[in-house]
């Protein structure tokens, strides 16, 4: 077996003031088995990127025409703008209270409800029934043309996981085996998207647009409308050159010294961020980050996250790849890398159930 040689790994800068820009990075020499010198400065950008933020920009341009994920923005609109019964025709209550329509502040974040309101999907699953946990169908809006083209953007999400995910094999240094292997765990993945719908924030309300957390799946690739302001990340670095909100760090989250920063719609790309599954595959090389919406503006926000998921059986423990670049710096090195966090493997669909349930305040919607 041939052990590809993995890009040079940084230790994060604890000392060093940095601007906080998240880096923006182009998928389109993965677009392509031509353009080798591309993949590996692609590989090593997004390495670089996961070590350093866990969130980066991708510019997926030459992937999709803009207009796609406009036109998706506007149909979400339009269904946001119906009467709230008829939108409660497809609630989440109608089916396993994880697939459907969740009301304004249905979603809850560290215990306080989210002002948002949106749309949830997953992967279709066989013998559905929907008095299992997430084991229920989709429920979709009848606007004309709705789920035809989110059904298209949901295929081309799922071949950029895929695409994403070689890219950080890449920069890990996998060999073909290892990489081959890790295909085989995100090849069905168990993917998720929502649809979600933002008012302007109250200034009297107790809690956010959507409160601090992370994200606990494999990547997440945001689609927004342009609205700047709203989506935040949370840096744990000293003597970061960014602003800091007013609202600070989240003590429920246990966040230590650093700042908030804007990560604003830049055109042509999509917001990417890595889940916890690849804190667990890295061994806490790459660390998920904090992050919450805070959106204050005018404007009805739109945004379409999708989230790349391991396979709902998909065994997760740490990568060999990864474990060879935490061995190869000394033991004082090791510590700072990964925080000496023991991570022990997780069955991806155990760990979702466990997840799931805390986040709707819904009758019987809890799967704890």
């Amino acid at each position: 077996m041939t052990i590809t040689t993995p890009i040079s790994t940084p230790t994060p800068s604890r000392d060093i003031p940095k601007l906080g820009n998240l880096p923006v990075i182009s998928i389109t020499p993965f677009l392509s088995k031509e353009d080798s010198h591309g993949r590996l400065s692609t590989a090593a950008k997004i390495h670089a990127a996961c070590l350093e933020y866990g969130f980066f920009y991708l510019d997926i341009c030459s992937y999709v025409d803009p207009s796609e994920p406009e036109e998706l923005t506007r149909l979400a609109r339009e269904f946001f703008a119906l009467p709230e019964e008829q939108k409660g025709q497809i609630s989440l209550k109608h089916q396993d209270h994880a697939r459907g329509y969740a009301k304004m502040r249905e979603n809850v974040t560290n215990g306080k409800a989210d002002n948002h309101e949106g749309i949830d999907f997953y992967r279709p699953v066989e013998n559905p029934d929907k008095t299992k946990p997430l084991w229920g169908e989709n429920q979709w809006p009848t606007i004309p043309g709705f789920r035809e083209k989110y059904e298209i953007w949901i295929e081309k999400m799922k071949n950029l996981g895929m695409l994403v995910m070689e890219a950080m094999a890449l920069g890990l240094g996998m060999s073909s085996d290892e990489w081959e292997d890790l295909k085989g765990k995100v090849d069905d993945s168990f993917w998720v998207m929502r649809v979600i719908g933002y008012p302007p924030l109250p200034n009297d309300y107790d809690g956010f647009s959507c409160g601090a957390h992370k994200d606990y799946g494999c990547l997440t690739f945001l689609y927004t409308d342009p609205t700047p302001g709203a989506l935040q990340v949370f840096l744990q670095e000293k003597g970061l050159l960014v602003e800091t909100s007013d609202e600070g760090p989240v003590p429920e989250e246990g966040v230590e010294e650093g700042s908030w920063i804007n990560a604003d719609p830049v055109p042509g790309c999509i917001v990417c961020n890595i889940g916890e599954m690849w804190e667990i595959w890295t061994n806490g090389l790459y660390k998920s980050t904090l992050h919450r919406v805070v959106h204050r503006g005018t404007n009805y926000r739109v945004s379409i996250p999708f989230f790349f998921e391991p396979n709902f059986d998909a065994l997760v423990k740490p990568l060999p790849a990864a474990l060879r670049i935490i061995d190869g710096h000394p033991e004082c090195k090791r510590k700072h890398l990964t925080g000496e966090k023991t991570y022990e493997p997780v069955v991806y669909g155990e760990f979702l159930m466990n997840k799931v349930g805390n986040n709707f305040d819904t009758d019987g919607g809890k799967y704890n």
